[in-house]
């Protein structure tokens, strides 16, 4: 069912208009060596549109994948596609499946072919290419983006599978609530909804009676039943990972929990490591809750342990109640901008001698320094707290902390502004 032309080609129409980039490289004309590369998730047609460019264009098509391709294959294609330029007048289009896994070394080989317009390079890959290509490369190339399909789209695709002498061929019918379904399970994945297609079909037609005169029917049980779940599009080393760990942080910062449970679920049911997110909880526990509500860095410590001691399935359990807590809880990111911009300060050099009264004074010749002279010890004063300076006298009045008005660190903050009266009295 893969498509024969751009025509053909279902979804991906911001890429496809008349006029468009590959639509010009499709036609051969003016412009048409320019090479481009397409980013996207899997099973969106980044090799379908490759493929009808090359025979759109009447073009030779040579196709590598980074995965098994290397230095060697890569210098063999530019060099018959430079001999084929120069002595048949034949341009070739190669086509290179997941670019994101070559090296350095490896994307380098393509340069000169790509510069001196020896190919037509389309790459394709899953990764975004702003960290994945290098820049000489990026630099020369168009950059597409494609999106997951739309409903609409994968309905048509699946219906038109059902229907083509290519497909289903008309063999099967296909129930309302079962297009529904299959649609619902690719997650905007054309490959998958075509093999959720092809699976429902089989156990439609092996289990329908033999003397039966009507078509074998796809329904939504059957389609429930061939396609056992929903794969999630997650690679624990792609983009994925870091936009659904990312939406997990925000959700949680946010104040969501049906967000972050949500996100967790993908998680879970991805195969990511339980631990690593019990590492995340801990850290947004500490940076964006912090002392508006202590307990929150208690419970995800807590939680981390639980899913190290029982693992999954079970694990799931600490970590959603984790998760929910820190969801709800109030918010504050007083503690990382505290120390971030202590760092920072140290890290510029604005930092100064120990005052004198902090210095130590129980080793030999320390009271003769004048170490410890002058020291007011805190626990002798009533209230628990004197008046003297503690920062380096080039930091003298230097706030890093400035706690919030959100839950527990509103009496923090009312008991901090006592505190620093006492302090800077002096």
């Amino acid at each position: 069912m893969r498509p024969r032309s751009l025509d053909e080609v279902v979804g991906q129409q911001h890429l496809l208009q008349p006029g468009s980039p590959l639509r010009v490289i499709a036609d051969g004309g003016e412009g048409s060596a320019v090479s481009v590369i397409l980013w996207g998730p899997p099973g969106t047609g980044k090799t379908t549109i490759a493929q009808a460019i090359a025979h759109s264009s009447g073009r030779r098509f040579v196709e590598l994948s980074a995965v098994t391709a290397g230095i060697k294959d890569v210098r063999t294609v530019m060099e018959r596609a430079l001999n084929d330029r120069d002595l048949y007048d034949i341009a070739t289009v190669l086509f290179l499946d997941e670019i994101h896994r070559f090296t350095k070394a490896q994307q380098d080989a393509l340069l000169p072919g790509v510069e001196n317009g020896w190919v037509t390079l389309i790459a394709a890959t899953t990764e975004n290419p702003s960290f994945s290509v290098i820049s000489p490369l990026l630099s020369r190339s168009l950059l597409l983006t494609l999106h997951p399909l739309s409903a609409e789209d994968l309905a048509q695709l699946i219906v038109r599978a059902t229907s083509d002498a290519r497909g289903l061929a008309g063999g099967v019918e296909v129930d309302d609530e079962a297009l529904d379904a299959l649609v619902q399970l690719s997650s905007g994945d054309a490959r998958r909804a075509l093999t959720g297609l092809e699976a429902a079909a089989s156990s439609a037609v092996s289990s329908a009676p033999e003397a039966a005169t009507e078509k074998p029917r796809i329904t939504a049980e059957l389609v429930s039943v061939a396609v056992n779940r929903a794969l999630l599009r997650y690679d624990r080393d792609g983009d994925q990972h870091y936009d659904v760990v990312s939406a997990f942080i925000k959700s949680m910062r946010g104040s969501d929990p049906d967000a972050a449970m949500h996100y967790l679920a993908r998680m879970i049911e991805a195969g990511e490591d339980p631990r690593f997110i019990a590492r995340r909880l801990m850290v947004h526990a500490a940076e964006d809750v912090g002392l508006a509500d202590p307990q929150a860095l208690v419970l995800a410590v807590a939680a981390a342990q639980a899913t190290q001691l029982i693992g999954l399935p079970e694990a799931r359990i600490p970590l959603a109640e984790a998760t929910l807590y820190i969801a709800t809880a109030p918010k504050s990111n007083a503690a990382i901008t505290a120390i971030d911009a202590a760092i920072a300060d140290v890290k510029a050099g604005r930092f100064g001698l120990v005052p004198k009264h902090l210095r130590d004074a129980h080793y030999a010749g320390a009271k003769k320094l004048g170490h410890g002279k002058g020291y007011r010890y805190p626990h002798s004063d009533p209230r628990g707290v004197v008046g003297q300076q503690y920062l380096p006298d080039e930091l003298a009045g230097v706030r890093y902390y400035e706690p919030t008005r959100h839950g527990n660190e509103r009496e923090v903050s009312d008991r901090l502004e006592k505190i620093r009266r006492i302090t800077n009295s002096e």
